[in-house]
C-alpha cells in the first residue's frame, strides 16, 4: 500500500454574475483548476510526484480572490490547462493500485467526488481517504479544531521550500509532515479522532445540508461577517441575493443565522469563523429550511429571554 497526498486548488464564481446563477446538473462548491499531488511509500519516504494545470469549463472566469491566493491566471489555464477528465484519467493512472489518499483538511475530496460527478466520471477508486490534519492533531497537541498547514509545520520543524497555495507544494508539505507521523496507527485511531473534531462541522454534513463553501482572506471577522450578510448570501437553488435575519452566536467562533429567497423560501445558514496564515477564514453550510438543524434554530429563538431579577433594596424598620 502506498499513500498519495493531494492538495487541489478551485475556482468559485463571483456572486451575480451568470456563472453564480447557472444551475448545474450537480452542485459544485467550486470547480477545479489545479491538481498536485505526492507519493508517500509504506515506509514513509516521499516519492514522486503528479501535477496538471485545468482548463475550466463550468466557471471559466477566475475569481479575483483565487488569482490573488493562488497567483493562477486565465491565461495560464488558457494556454497549459487540459480538461478535467483528461486530467483525472492521467492522474488515476499514475496512482495505481492499492493507495490511500491523504488531504490536509476536509474540503479537496468532496469536491473532488462533485467535479467528477459533475462530469459523469467513477469516483469509487478514491473511497478511501484520511484527513492528514487529524493524525497530525491527535498525534501532536491534540488539538480538535483545524489547523493551518504553515501551522503545522512551523510545530514540526518543517522549512517551507515550495510556494504555498499551489497545489503541488501544499502536497509535497503535507507529504513531509505525513512522514514524520504514525499513518497506520493513525487511520487505526481515525474515527476516534474524528469524534473529537468540532462534532462534524467540517466533516460530515448533517441531513438537509444542501451546499458547502469556504472563503478565505478577510481581513477582519467584521468584514466576514458583512460578506455572509451581503454580496454573499445567495440562494443555493437560484443566485439571488438573500435577505438574512439576525445572526444568533453560538461555541467556538460559530453563528447561524436564518435566510429568505422570494422565489425559494428560507434557508438556514450556518457559519465558522477560523484564523488562516492570509486572514480569515470562513466555512459556510447552507441547509434546507425545514431540516433539522433549521429547527434547532427556530428551537433557539423561541427561547424566552431570561431576566435577572433586580432585588430591591431593603429598608431597615425605623426605631420607634
Amino acid at each position: 500500500m502506498q499513500y498519495i497526498v493531494l492538495d487541489m486548488e478551485w475556482n468559485q464564481p463571483w456572486p451575480g454574475t451568470f456563472a453564480a446563477k447557472r444551475v448545474l446538473p450537480v452542485k459544485i462548491r467550486g470547480e477545479i483548476i489545479q491538481i498536485g499531488a505526492v507519493r508517500v511509500t509504506d515506509r514513509q519516504i516521499v516519492g514522486d510526484e503528479f501535477q496538471a494545470l485545468i482548463k475550466p469549463k463550468f466557471y471559466r472566469k477566475l475569481n479575483k480572490k483565487v488569482v490573488s491566493l493562488t497567483g493562477i491566471k486565465d491565461a495560464m489555464l488558457a494556454k497549459d490547462g487540459i480538461p478535467f477528465p483528461e486530467a483525472m484519467e492521467r492522474f488515476r493512472d499514475w496512482c495505481g493500485e492499492d493507495v490511500v489518499f491523504l488531504t490536509w483538511g476536509f474540503d479537496d475530496i468532496g469536491i473532488l467526488k462533485e467535479n467528477m460527478a459533475l462530469h459523469g466520471l467513477d469516483s469509487s477508486w478514491i473511497d478511501r481517504w484520511y484527513n492528514a490534519q487529524m493524525i497530525f492533531n491527535a498525534q501532536t497537541d491534540g488539538a480538535t479544531a483545524q489547523k493551518a498547514l504553515k501551522t503545522a509545520m512551523q510545530m514540526a520543524g518543517v522549512e517551507a521550500s515550495r510556494p504555498a497555495h499551489d497545489a503541488l507544494g501544499d502536497a509535497y508539505h503535507t507529504a513531509i509532515l505525513c512522514t514524520r507521523l504514525d499513518l497506520v496507527r493513525g487511520m487505526a485511531e481515525y474515527d476516534k479522532a474524528l469524534e473529537k473534531h468540532e462534532n462534524g462541522f467540517h466533516g460530515a454534513e448533517l441531513p438537509g445540508c444542501l451546499e458547502r463553501k469556504v472563503f478565505h482572506g478577510y481581513d477582519t471577522k467584521e468584514a466576514a461577517m458583512a460578506a455572509q450578510s451581503g454580496p454573499e448570501n445567495v440562494c443555493p437553488t437560484c443566485g439571488t441575493t438573500m435577505t438574512l435575519g439576525k445572526w444568533i452566536s453560538q461555541q467556538d467562533r460559530r453563528y447561524m443565522a436564518m435566510a429568505h429567497c422570494p422565489d425559494h423560501g428560507r434557508f438556514l445558514v450556518r457559519i465558522r469563523l477560523s484564523q488562516e496564515d492570509d486572514g480569515i477564514r470562513v466555512s459556510r453550510l447552507i441547509y434546507a429550511g425545514d431540516s433539522e438543524a433549521a429547527q434547532t434554530y427556530d428551537r433557539a429563538q423561541e427561547k424566552p429571554k431570561v431576566r435577572r431579577r433586580h432585588r430591591r433594596p431593603r429598608h431597615s424598620a425605623s426605631s420607634q
